[in-house]
């Protein structure tokens, strides 16, 4: 596989939140060749979101390559989870999308070891669980996803999609209303909503 061309990301934030359904993350770990189907994503829409990180112009340590170009990585913890992004708009515009969900394609084995010993559905059905299942760590912060070790790549078409609100954001206000997730219908490796 091959990192998917720069242009790809050079979409308006929900389009390509959308088309990121099907593509592959691929992480050329140092034990092995990590691949997981993304089926699962959630946009951000930076300044006028109040869900997202860089609500209002937010400038932080944490957000600042939310301000860089589109396809960079943004990688932030939550509790003992690192979570995983693909920045989506041009500079200075901070948007984000969370990768919420992949489909275990490749390198099973070490996605077992690295989920302990887990039920595979388990493995990557969260955006907490598919980084540990991938060996995806804060230290891919501001790379580009076109770079090696950790880049997308081309995948297959998803015939059909759904969309609906955003998960665990109660108190961002009417911003839990918005239906920026999206998500491959049917697919069992996405996250659970209750």
């Amino acid at each position: 596989m091959k990192p998917i061309e720069v242009t790809f990301f050079q979409q308006p934030t929900l389009e390509l939140a959308r088309h990121l359904l099907g593509k592959y993350i691929v992480h050329e770990h140092p034990r092995g060749v990590l691949i997981g189907k993304i089926v699962e994503t959630e946009a951000y829409m930076g300044p006028d979101d109040r869900a997202a990180h860089s609500f209002g112009n937010r400038r932080t340590k944490r957000t600042e390559v939310m301000f860089g170009e589109p396809g960079l990585i943004y990688t932030y913890q939550m509790h003992t989870h690192t979570l995983i992004n693909v920045v989506s708009a041009p500079t200075d515009i901070p948007n984000a999308i969370l990768i919420r969900a992949v489909e275990p394609v490749e390198g099973l084995d070490l996605m077992k070891e690295f989920r302990n010993d887990l039920p595979m559905k388990q493995w990557t059905s969260g955006p907490g669980k598919l980084t540990k299942a991938m060996g995806i760590s804060m230290e891919h912060y501001g790379s580009h996803w076109t770079d090696k070790p950790l880049y997308m790549a081309e995948g297959e078409h998803v015939a059909s999609v759904s969309t609906g609100p955003r998960i665990g954001i109660q108190n961002s206000g009417e911003a839990v209303h918005y239906p920026y997730r999206f998500w491959e219908t049917d697919n069992p490796f996405i996250s659970k909503t209750r």
